[in-house]
Parts: structure tokens; sequence; C-alpha cells
């Protein structure tokens, strides 16, 4: 890591325009160790199906039968795969639900080498668009994020779980920038080069510029102790979403909690239309709140 940082230092003051691009390729680039990770996870008997995209088609497994059962679409997050899901499997089969997961563009049995939060967002749009409303969607750390974004753009689910959801993009790519040493200049050009590329900005695509647009039930799940999306992102979610929940666990962090029994029970409860967590509120006189 520190030859890696020397590295992002230097070129960020002796050829800026390059080490910018050469770090969002990075940034965009899912952990080798993900898709070892995912062929070596189990797929508790799932019915594979693979879903076109585009030119490309991507990995997703069934559990139920999502035609004629209320189903889940659960969303991974960064550098993870669809059967991350599996903790909640035993749960929401014996609650009537069908369950739908698949592997992100770059991640799991899914082709392709870079991803970002756009294509996240486009790839849960195609699954859902393919079963059909679901009624719930749950979505962990990008995967929050990409929830977020597609719900905006139309995916139809009743309901909607976050686990630890990153809600900005901008901190997220300053975080990585500190992390491998690139310079403050060389970062906003990263940025700019991202936001030429995609044809939008990161800001539009920050949680508080989104979630007040959104009319679907939400309960955000986010532990105090999370080293890797702050809580605050979390709660920032729930105080700007209008009919948002906020459940807040102590110790778990940002991993341990997808997999956590009570954190599973409230989620499903939450699906099942009971009163979860704690409603946060916001106001001009007020920045944050409880109620």
């Amino acid at each position: 890591m520190m030859t890696i940082r020397l590295g992002f230092m230097a070129g960020s003051w002796l050829a800026p325009a390059a080490t910018a691009q050469r770090a969002g390729r990075l940034f965009c680039t899912p952990m080798g160790s993900s898709r070892r990770r995912a062929r070596e996870a189990s797929e508790h008997a799932a019915q594979r199906a693979e879903i076109g995209v585009d030119d490309h088609a991507i990995a997703a497994y069934v559990w139920g039968d999502p035609a004629r059962q209320p189903y889940v679409l659960f969303a991974h997050g960064w550098s993870s795969h669809g059967t991350r899901i599996a903790s909640w499997l035993p749960a929401l089969r014996n609650a009537g639900y069908a369950l739908v997961a698949f592997d992100q563009f770059a991640h799991g049995r899914s082709p392709g080498h870079t991803a970002n939060l756009p294509v996240f967002r486009d790839h849960l749009l195609a699954v859902g668009r393919h079963f059909g409303p679901a009624v719930a969607v749950i979505g962990h750390s990008l995967g929050g994020a990409a929830t977020m974004l597609a719900l905006d753009a139309g995916l139809q689910a009743g309901r909607a779980v976050l686990i630890a959801p990153a809600a900005d993009p901008v901190d997220a790519s300053l975080r990585f920038a500190r992390m491998i040493g690139l310079a403050r200049h060389a970062w906003r050009r990263m940025l700019a080069q991202f936001e030429a590329h995609l044809g939008i900005r990161f800001d539009e695509m920050q949680a508080h510029a989104v979630v007040p647009r959104l009319a679907t039930p939400a309960l955000v799940v986010h532990d105090l102790r999370d080293r890797e999306v702050p809580w605050a992102e979390g709660e920032r979610y729930a105080r700007y979403w209008s009919d948002a929940r906020l459940l807040s666990t102590d110790g778990l962090g940002h991993r341990r909690i997808l997999d956590d029994a009570d954190v599973i029970a409230s989620g499903i409860a939450f699906i099942q239309g009971r009163v979860v967590g704690e409603r946060v509120v916001s106001s001009p006189d007020l920045p944050f709140g409880y109620a």
C-alpha cells in the first residue's frame, strides 16, 4: 500500500491528468478476491438465472417463485456478491417470500472488469424489470445507494430496507483519494473526468439531493461504529426521506450488520408493515432530531 501511495503522491504533481485517470480506473475496479469469494460461497440451492442487460448477461439467484409469491430483491455492495443475502434466506422463506439476488457487473459470476454507481443502478433496474414489482428491495452499502437511485428512476418496490447505505459519492471518492495518496487537485480532476464520461454530477447522486423525491417507505439500518460508511450517512437518508425510519446498532460494523439476527428480524417486520426504528426529522431550526 505504501508503494501505491507514494506513486499517486508523486504522480499527482508530475502528471496530474494521467494520475487522476489511473486513480479513476482503480476506484472503479472491485477487489480481485471478490470473485473468488463469490464462487466459493454456497448458493443455498438457488435457481440460477441469466438476465440480459445491454450486450451482456448477469448472474442471478432465485429462491422460491417470484411469479407466484411476493418477492424481495437484494442489491449487494461493492466487491461483494448476490449470495451475501444468504443469512436472510430462512426467515424470508418462512415468512412466505421469494428472494431474488444477482451479481452486479464486474462482480461475482457476472462479466465485466469495472463498475460504478450508475452501473449498479442500471443493473438493479434491469433485474427489477425482469421479475416485476417487488414487495421490497434490500440494499447493502453501495447497493443501498443504487437502490435509492433505482427507486428514483422507476424501480417498483413496495418498501425499501437500506443497510449501511452509502449516501455520498463525493465523500466516498475523497476517502478513496486520501487512502491512495492522491492530492486534492488530482482528486478534483478525477471527479471531473468521471462526470464528463458519465454525464452526471456526483453531487446529483448524494442522498440528500435524491431521497426527498421518494415516497417509498424505507427502513435505514446503520451501525454507530461503521468504519467503512459512517453512521452519519445512514442518518442522512432517514433525515431527508419523508417516509423513512432509522434503526441504529452498536458494534456490528459494516459487514456483520447484514447477517445479524436482530437486524434480519427487524427488516422482515418492516417489510410486513410493522413500525420499526425511529423517525428522524429535520427543519431549518432543528438540524436533526427524533420523533
